[in-house]
């Protein structure tokens, strides 16, 4: 057991999320918890996939779901849902109200100057 995996009660409150609408197709050799376990020993410690500890699947059978899930937006529609309670609980409204970007990591579109601005310095940098 690692630091970074699922306790029972997070890994029932996203389980829906990992199985199949339908019953076909070729029954999995590993657990959905296990692949997803894997997928958050390599983003939490920031190991290569090739570096994934054996006690997991094959790093490339991790990967492919990461990829998969990844590819169906599914990353992103649990963290729509557990932002969404836990402002929630928090007694928040579940939509925030307010958004600030941060101008630095924001894109400029073309003409101008090829320049940004250095908060810590007071000025233009080159």
């Amino acid at each position: 057991m690692y630091p970074s995996d699922l306790k029972d009660q997070e890994w029932e409150r996203i389980r829906h999320y990992f199985e199949y609408a339908n019953g076909y197709g070729n029954r999995a050799i590993h657990s959905r918890r296990v692949l997803v376990n894997g997928i958050l020993y390599v983003v939490k410690s920031g190991c290569q996939w090739r570096m994934l500890p054996k006690d997991f699947p094959p790093w490339k059978t991790v990967y492919g779901y990461f990829r998969r899930l990844s590819q169906l937006g599914i990353w992103g529609q649990i963290l729509q849902e557990l932002v969404k309670t836990k402002r929630i609980q928090e007694g928040r409204n579940e939509h925030p109200s307010l958004l600030i970007i941060d101008a630095q990591s924001v894109k400029t579109t073309g003409k101008g100057e090829q320049r940004g601005f250095d908060g810590g310095k007071k000025g233009k940098g080159p």
